[in-house]
């Protein structure tokens, strides 16, 4: 290895050593975590859905979704997303969202 590239490739190694591990600290914001209401269905919601995504989602959507709007939200989920949710799980999921959070 020449100097010229010793002298570019040690503060590369260097900067990667010491930067690396700032990229896989969590971002933190400073909100209360969300608290979905206590009704049936809520095992069922937390746990398939904040599988893949932030269950604020469902409390920033609801002014917003109808009835059906909810069962077409769960069905894009499994289908278009490829969510692992199983049918009981699915009909669970929408009937808690429809009556909680539907508008």
């Amino acid at each position: 290895m020449t100097r010229t590239m010793r002298l570019i490739l040690t503060p590369l190694a260097f900067a990667a050593f010491v930067l690396a591990p700032a990229a896989f600290v969590p971002a933190r914001a400073d909100e209360p975590p969300i608290a979905l209401k206590q009704a049936p269905g809520l095992d069922a919601v937390e746990g398939n859905c904040a599988a893949c995504h932030s269950l604020d989602y469902i409390q920033t959507n609801s002014p917003f979704l109808s009835p059906a709007a909810w069962d077409a939200e769960v069905k894009k989920m499994i289908n278009a997303f490829g969510a692992p949710i199983a049918p009981d799980d699915a009909k669970a999921i929408t009937d808690y969202l429809v009556k909680n959070y539907g508008s």
